[in-house]
């Protein structure tokens, strides 16, 4: 076909044809979820998707992931685009026709959504690519629910052949109306880690506590001490949360135990807050330990790290979009939430944008089962997200 000379017309008329052909997709992929490493039969679609349009692709990173590349018509830097493909372990209960056709499992965080758009967006930029100036890399990752897919895309070799220079993620929104997007300057989502703390006493008869050494007082100072890590060791203006999610030990009613086990989580958005955390929650362990005449173990596992958000590649973004689509942009504020797209973003420029998806009358929520986007955001995002490549790569 001849598109039109002016880029928003012909990113317009692209986006319009192939609309219908992305809500069938993103409708097949929906009905068919799969959860973190077992992408089988997504990555299959995606891969038929490229090949049908005739773009360079590689099958099998990172087990399940797709990577295609579209060369430019001038030599410049690569573009990473990434989407997600995974699932979440939850039981549908939306009653929509496409609705989840496997028990216990659901896009109810519209990664059906998100890899689709990309596939929208592969489909406009391989029509256009003779105007770019470098190569667009577009990444299809598995597992980010479990936080995992894009590490092992990372090992092995995700940012090479061609090198990665800058990236874009995005994610839905189901705050926000579709048409409308949203971008965060800086730390834009919190790194996640996590610590099971176990504390060990001495186990005995409930009428004779003297005897025992009680596991259980002693983890509940701990979980109220706990919480004075953010409001009087991390600096009040780095936000942070410490929460403790699980609390499990003894059976019971008249018998101390011998040990309970905490479970929790840690977020914070910057890294002079990580570390004062994990600091100063192993400091308490030790002096719970002192204290209460009980022995604790603690395990802390580092997560992903914060999202940076890098001006570098959000205001080319965000002027492309409103030369696109018109005044649509809005700033947001971080999220305690947290992702892997987090780890490319400390290794190149990178931005996750934010694409509203909210249906009308509707107040969705991700990881709800009974999530219902308005598939509208599809063609919103490919359009903006189209067109920002452009500009990057102009």
């Amino acid at each position: 076909m001849t598109l039109p000379n002016d880029p928003q017309a012909a990113i317009h008329t692209l986006t319009a044809e192939i609309e219908a052909g992305l809500i069938e997709i993103r409708r097949d992929i929906h009905a068919h979820p799969e959860l973190a490493f077992e992408e089988v039969r997504t990555s299959g679609v995606v891969a038929r998707e490229l090949a049908r349009l005739g773009i360079q692709h590689e099958t099998g990173i990172a087990k399940t992931g797709v990577v295609g590349l579209i060369q430019g018509g001038r030599p410049g830097p690569c573009l990473a685009i990434r989407a997600d493909m995974d699932a979440l372990p939850i039981h549908e209960q939306t009653g929509l026709p496409w609705a989840s056709k496997i028990d216990g499992k659901m896009h109810a965080c519209g990664h059906d959504i998100h890899t689709t758009t990309l596939l929208g967006v592969a489909a406009v930029l391989k029509e256009m690519a003779p105007q770019l100036a470098g190569s667009v890399k577009l990444v299809f990752q598995p597992a980010e629910e479990s936080i995992g897919g894009m590490q092992v895309m990372l090992d092995e070799g995700l940012l090479a052949n061609p090198k990665v220079d800058m990236a874009i993620g995005f994610h839905n929104r189901p705050d926000a109306p579709v048409g409308r997007f949203s971008y965060v300057r800086g730390p834009g989502l919190a790194a996640a880690d996590t610590f099971a703390i176990t504390v060990h006493g001495i186990s005995g008869h409930a009428a004779h506590p003297h005897s025992a050494v009680d596991p259980i007082l002693a983890a509940s100072h701990l979980v109220t001490q706990l919480q004075s890590v953010v409001s009087r060791e991390v600096n009040p203006m780095h936000p942070a949360v410490v929460t403790v999610g699980a609390f499990n030990g003894g059976f019971a009613a008249n018998i101390i135990p011998d040990s309970v086990t905490l479970k929790g989580t840690v977020r914070t958005l910057h890294d002079a807050a990580r570390t004062t955390a994990e600091q100063a929650i192993k400091r308490l362990c030790d002096g719970i330990a002192a204290s209460m005449r009980v022995r604790v173990e603690i395990n802390y596992e580092l997560g992903v790290p914060s999202l940076i958000n890098d001006d570098r590649v959000i205001d080319p973004t965000i002027s492309a979009i409103r030369a696109q689509l018109g005044d649509v942009v809005d700033e947001s504020a971080p999220s305690m939430g947290a992702e892997d797209f987090a780890l490319l973003s400390r290794l190149v420029p990178s931005f996750q944008l934010g694409v509203g998806s909210s249906a009308p009358g509707r107040k969705d929520r991700l990881h709800n089962s009974g999530y219902a986007p308005d598939e509208a955001c599809i063609a919103a995002g490919v359009e903006a997200i189209s067109r920002a490549a452009l500009e990057i790569l102009s």
